[in-house]
């Protein structure tokens, strides 16, 4: 009966992973849980970096003549328009759709007077004092809109995303606005259309 027990114990040792192993400390109930833990055990465990990758990089960031990373610069910083002294000129956001005759008269689409409907934005800035159109310098960015003469400067955070290439203005001399019409980019506008 021994060598039975024996040959059991052995063959229980060749089948055992070298993983499967662990320490007696292991197996053993925590006494004092509050011992193992502390403020550093809570959240994800930081790797440990070499000294050397650190001095990289901050032989890195001396080199840069940055003054701020990028991620401490907040979205759409660089139009920033308080320090000029020009006026801000009077402006309204309208939103356009496009219809059909089916959709106008017999109601057969499915838009709504909602904006999610509209697939147009338009931009009327009112620039009195402004007679010609070379004056006038205007840029548009997918969720800005930059209009400078010598009296008036506007910088204008979109409500929407637009695609800047289809802009287009037009300038209504007698009444001496500036009329900006901007095709919407959203995303989810296959679901509307």
């Amino acid at each position: 009966m021994t060598d039975l027990s024996f040959d059991i114990k052995s063959l229980e040792t060749l089948l055992r992973d070298k993983k499967d192993e662990s320490s007696d400390e292991e197996d053993q109930p925590v006494k004092n849980l509050s011992a193992k833990l502390g403020p550093g055990s809570i959240g994800p465990k930081k790797k440990e970096s070499s000294e050397s990758q650190e001095k990289s990089n901050l032989y890195a960031k001396k080199q840069c003549k940055d003054i701020w990373d990028e991620d401490e610069v907040e979205a759409g910083a660089e139009y920033d328009t308080t320090d000029d002294p020009r006026i801000q000129p009077e402006y309204q956001i309208l939103f356009k759709q496009k219809l059909s005759s089916e959709e106008l008269f017999l109601q057969m689409g499915n838009k709504t007077p909602a904006t999610s409907s509209c697939e147009d934005m338009v931009v009327k800035i009112e620039l009195p004092g402004i007679e010609k159109v070379s004056e006038i310098d205007i840029n548009t960015y997918d969720k800005f809109l930059d209009c400078r003469t010598s009296k008036y400067r506007l910088g204008l955070h979109l409500p929407h995303a637009i695609n800047a290439k289809t802009s287009n203005a037009k300038w209504d001399a007698k009444n001496s606005v500036l009329i900006v019409t901007m095709t919407m980019n959203r995303e989810y506008d296959f679901v509307n259309f």
